[in-house]
């Protein structure tokens, strides 16, 4: 018999289902880049490339803010773009003690190849969902982005 103290543990668990969806999410979107030509794009860059869509340019700092990555993590990031060839750092003119982040001709090649791969990737989810689960499926994905965890003690106390 299952206590309800290992009944969220397990396959049904929020975080592995999560894990396991943008496991297979990946999967897909990093086959469908290879097949247009682009088998260097991983998934994963699209923390960095997306922001640099909306305004090429950014300083590292600015950058893993809106990635909401740490600086530590983008830096190591941007160092594996580079070497993909997708973006370049250069001197901020205003600072020379920062980096700008600007994209390279390759990941403009990229960006409409990026733009349909997501296209139909969300078809095939509103294939899959009605109209009103996609929007409550972004809602709670939107939540669960912002989680944080709270001083809450009832976790400790139960252990």
């Amino acid at each position: 018999m299952t206590t309800d103290r290992h009944a969220a543990v397990g396959r049904g668990d929020v975080g592995f289902l999560l894990a396991k969806a943008m496991q297979r999410w990946n999967e897909l979107l990093a086959g469908r880049f290879a097949a247009a030509g682009f088998a260097e794009v991983r998934p994963s860059y699209g923390s960095v490339l997306l922001p640099l869509y909306e305004e090429d340019g950014l300083r590292m700092g600015e950058l893993a803010r809106r990635a909401r990555l740490s600086k530590q993590t983008m830096t190591q990031m941007i160092r594996r773009l580079e070497r993909d060839g997708l973006v370049e750092r250069r001197l901020d003119p205003s600072d020379a003690r920062a980096s700008q982040i600007f994209l390279t001709p390759r990941s403009r090649r990229f960006e409409p190849v990026a733009t349909a791969v997501l296209q139909e990737l969300d078809e095939l989810v509103r294939r899959r969902l009605s109209a009103l689960e996609v929007q409550a499926l972004k809602d709670a994905l939107r939540v669960l982005m912002n989680l944080e965890a709270t001083a809450d003690t009832s976790f400790n106390a139960k252990r």
